[in-house]
C-alpha cells in the first residue's frame, strides 16, 4: 500500500525557514506536512554546522545552530506537523482543481492545497574526495558520507577525513563509541569551531584518538567490503591501516535537483518569486529561503523567517480565496492548536 498523506501545505525542505513556516501556517490554522531529503530536520544547520554559533537571530545574542533547530521544533509542536524525512520529492503535478500531488523517491504521495519550497540551496549531495576505489565501497560496503546512526560504528575502527565542523564534531562524539578513531586532515589547522578543534587535540594527546595532519586518504582496499585505507602525507610517505569504515566529511554540494524541472521561473538556479507573498510563476506554489531570488535578496535565516510569514498569508488566500483573514497578534490571542 502506498503511503498517501493529505494536508493543506506541503513544505519541501525542513531547514530553519521551512520549520518557521510551519509555525506561521499554524497561526492561520493551516496543516503542514514537511518533506526533506536529509534524515533529520534542520537542513544545513543540523547536517553541516550544528555546533556553530549564529549571531544574527533576533532575541538571541548567540545561539548554536543545533539549538536553534531544537527551539524551532518546540515552537511548532502545538500544530502537530507531520514529516517525511530521508526522501526527496521527485515528481510534482498540479491538478485540475488547483491542488497538488507530490511523489517522493520512496513512493510517499503528498496531496496538498499549496506547496512551499523551502529547500535552502536545493537538495544536497556529499562532496567526494579524490580517493582511489571510493565508489567501489559505497552502498553499505564501508564508505559513509553521513553519520545517520552513531551506533552503527559501535566498537569499530573508523577513519574520518576532513577539517570542518562535521569532521571535528563526529570525531569527538565517536571517540566514545568506536573502538578506534583516526582523523585525517590535509592541513595543520581546522576550519571548524576552535572549541571542537581543541577537544580533538586533547583526545589525541590523551591517546583516545589518532590525529594525522598534513595528509590525505588516497586509496581504499578490500575484498567486497572495505578493509584498509592508505594514508599519504604531503611529504609522499604512505601508510596502510586496517579499518571497518571510512567517513569522508567534506560538506555537501547543493543541487537544485528535480525542482528545476517543475516549470517554475528560474534565474541562476534559484526560483524567481514575487515579494508580495513569495509566490512563483505557478499559482499555489511559493518559494522561501535561500532557494528563491528577487531584487535585493539576502541569504540570511532572519530574512527567510520574514518570507515565511508573508508566504503563509499568500497560501491562505490561495487556499481560501473567499475568506477574509484578520491579523491576530500572538501577544493577544496566544498560540492556537490544530
Amino acid at each position: 500500500m502506498p503511503n498517501v498523506i493529505s494536508t493543506d501545505i506541503c513544505i519541501v525542505g525542513a531547514g530553519p525557514v521551512g520549520l518557521f513556516a510551519v509555525f506561521e501556517a499554524g497561526l492561520l490554522k493551516l496543516r503542514c506536512h514537511v518533506v526533506d531529503a536529509l534524515p533529520q530536520p534542520g537542513g544545513q544547520l543540523t547536517e553541516i554546522y550544528p555546533k556553530k554559533p549564529i549571531y544574527d537571530i533576533p532575541g538571541f545574542p548567540e545561539v548554536l545552530a543545533g539549538d536553534l533547530v531544537d527551539n524551532l521544533m518546540k515552537q511548532i509542536e502545538p500544530f502537530h506537523p507531520t514529516f517525511t524525512l530521508g526522501e526527496r520529492v521527485e515528481e510534482f503535478a498540479k491538478l485540475d482543481d488547483g491542488s497538488f500531488r507530490l511523489l517522493t523517491t520512496d513512493g510517499t504521495e503528498v496531496q496538498c492545497k499549496a506547496v512551499a519550497i523551502a529547500g535552502g540551496l536545493g537538495s544536497f549531495e556529499p562532496r567526494k574526495p579524490a580517493v582511489e576505489n571510493l565508489e567501489r565501497f559505497e552502498g553499505g560496503k564501508g564508505v559513509h558520507y553521513m553519520v545517520r546512526d552513531p551506533e552503527h560504528f559501535r566498537d569499530k575502527k573508523i577513519v574520518i577525513a576532513g577539517g570542518g565542523d562535521s569532521a571535528l564534531d563526529w570525531t569527538n562524539f565517536l571517540a566514545n563509541v568506536a573502538s578506534e578513531v583516526t582523523l585525517v586532515h590535509r592541513g595543520t589547522t581546522f576550519r571548524g569551531a576552535a572549541d571542537s578543534a581543541e577537544k580533538v587535540k586533547n583526545l589525541h594527546e590523551a591517546g583516545k584518538i589518532k590525529l594525522v595532519l598534513s595528509s590525505n586518504v588516497t586509496h581504499l582496499h578490500g575484498n567486497g567490503h572495505l578493509q584498509e585505507v592508505t594514508i599519504t602525507g604531503n611529504d609522499g610517505v604512505a601508510e596502510t591501516v586496517p579499518l571497518d569504515a571510512f567517513v569522508p566529511l567534506f560538506g555537501l554540494t547543493p543541487k537544485l535537483g528535480p525542482i528545476g524541472e517543475w516549470g517554475l521561473g528560474l534565474e541562476n538556479d534559484a526560483v524567481q518569486v514575487d515579494t508580495v507573498d513569495y509566490s512563483t510563476s505557478t499559482p499555489g506554489v511559493f518559494a522561501i529561503g535561500d532557494i528563491n531570488t528577487y531584487p535585493g535578496k539576502l541569504k540570511l535565516i532572519l530574512c527567510g523567517f520574514h518570507e515565511a510569514a508573508l508566504m503563509c498569508q499568500g497560501a491562505f488566500k490561495y487556499i481560501y480565496p473567499d475568506k477574509k483573514y484578520t491579523l491576530k497578534y500572538t501577544t493577544v490571542n496566544g498560540v492556537p492548536t490544530l
